[in-house]
C-alpha cells in the first residue's frame, strides 16, 4: 500500500452517508485517528475532565454545548501523538463558525488540514439507511435492516436482546435531519470548496469507493 499523502482529514456527509464506514476503512490500511467529537463529549465527562465537568452541567440543563467547549475537546485530542500520524474529524465541523475555531486550533498544533472528503449520496438512500436501523434494547448494539440485518430478525447478534426502533430513527425524525445538515452545513461545504480541499464521492458501492478515496489521498 502507497503512503498516505493526505494524512488530516474532515468526513463530510450527512447523517447515514457512511461517515463511520469509510473511516474504519481507511484506518484498516493507515494509521489515523478517527475522532468523532460524541465519543469524544461521551470520554470527557466519564474521566470527569474540566471540559467534562462544564459539558454535563449544560447538557443536564437542557442546552447545546458551546462550540468552545466542543473545539476545546478536539483540541486535546489532536495533541495526542497518535494524531501526528494523520486524522479523521468525523462530522466536524458542522458550522462556518466551528470551521473557524478549528482552523485557530490546527495553527496553535502547527497542523494543517489536508482534505475534506465529501461522501455525497443522494437524499432517499440516506432516508433508507436512517429508517433501516435497529439497535439492542439491552446492549444498544445497532443494526440496519437493510445494510447490516442481524442474523434472527429482531434479536440482537451479541446478547439476544430485542432489536427497537428508536424514536429519532423514524421517517420525519430522519426529514429533519437532513434538512438541518443542508441548513448549516452547505456554507461550510461551500467555504472549503473555496479553499479547494473538497473531493467528492459519490460512489455508493464500499469497495470502489473506497479506492477512489484512497487514490486520492496517496497522491501528491
Amino acid at each position: 500500500m502507497a503512503e498516505l499523502k493526505k494524512k488530516n482529514l474532515i468526513f463530510f456527509g450527512a447523517p447515514g452517508a457512511g461517515k463511520g464506514t469509510f473511516a474504519g476503512a481507511l484506518k484498516e490500511v493507515h494509521p489515523v485517528a478517527h475522532i468523532s467529537t460524541g465519543d469524544l463529549l461521551r470520554d470527557e465527562i466519564k474521566r470527569d475532565t474540566e471540559l467534562g465537568r462544564a459539558a454535563s452541567g449544560i447538557m443536564k440543563a437542557g442546552k447545546l454545548v458551546p462550540d468552545e467547549i466542543v473545539a476545546g475537546m478536539v483540541r486535546v485530542r489532536l495533541s495526542q501523538p497518535d494524531c501526528r500520524k494523520g486524522f479523521i474529524l468525523d462530522g466536524y465541523p458542522r458550522t462556518v463558525a466551528q470551521a473557524g475555531l478549528l482552523d485557530h486550533v490546527l495553527k496553535d498544533l502547527g497542523m494543517t488540514l489536508d482534505r475534506v472528503v465529501y461522501l455525497k449520496v443522494p437524499d432517499e438512500v440516506i432516508l433508507q439507511r436512517l429508517t433501516a436501523r435497529v439497535s439492542c434494547k439491552n446492549c444498544k448494539a445497532i443494526y440496519n435492516k437493510i445494510f447490516k440485518p442481524s442474523k434472527k430478525d429482531g434479536v440482537c447478534d451479541v446478547c439476544g436482546g430485542e432489536l427497537i426502533q428508536r424514536a429519532d430513527d423514524s421517517l420525519e425524525t430522519a426529514k429533519s435531519r437532513l434538512k438541518v445538515f443542508y441548513d448549516q452545513t452547505s456554507p461550510l461545504l461551500a467555504l472549503y470548496r473555496e479553499r479547494g480541499m473538497v473531493f467528492e464521492i459519490t460512489e455508493l458501492e464500499l469497495a470502489r469507493a473506497t479506492k477512489l478515496m484512497l487514490d486520492e489521498l496517496e497522491k501528491e
